[in-house]
């Protein structure tokens, strides 16, 4: 009789915080990850940020982005009332060996950043092919 086998998922282990040098709000992106046959496609919302402002680092096992965006300024005017305040984005993920570090995309479109993190040769399903004797 086969016993089952219960596995467990690791909690992620959160990065020590990083000191900040600008006095501004800092928002934590909303992400979506969606698991494909060879990768791991990371959508992560930072409305206002392009290309120029955006900061994707991988150190060790941490995979950190961060994004700014500056207030529009109004020349002649000033603004009394906003509902939407502007500020930086930062938040790390811990990725598994599972992850080709050296085959991750980055691209950002309509302040959407998109990481396509491939998997590891080792990591992706290869099927077995079955002969007869």
């Amino acid at each position: 009789m086969e016993q089952a086998v219960e596995y467990q998922k690791k909690s992620a282990q959160n990065p020590v915080a990083t000191e900040r040098t600008r006095n501004r709000k800092v928002y934590v992106p909303k992400a979506d990850i969606v698991e494909t046959v060879d990768a791991m496609v990371l959508y992560a919302d930072m409305p206002g940020v392009d290309e120029k402002s955006v900061e994707v680092t991988l150190e060790k096992n941490i995979l950190t982005i961060k994004g700014g965006v500056e207030p529009e300024a109004f020349a002649g005017r000033s603004i009394c009332y906003a509902e939407y305040d502007v500020g930086d984005y930062e938040r790390a993920f811990t990725i598994s060996d599972e992850v080709d570090r050296d085959r991750i995309e980055a691209a950002v479109k309509n302040g959407v950043l998109k990481l396509i993190l491939r998997k590891a040769p080792q990591a992706e399903v290869r099927k077995i092919t079955v002969r007869t004797e």
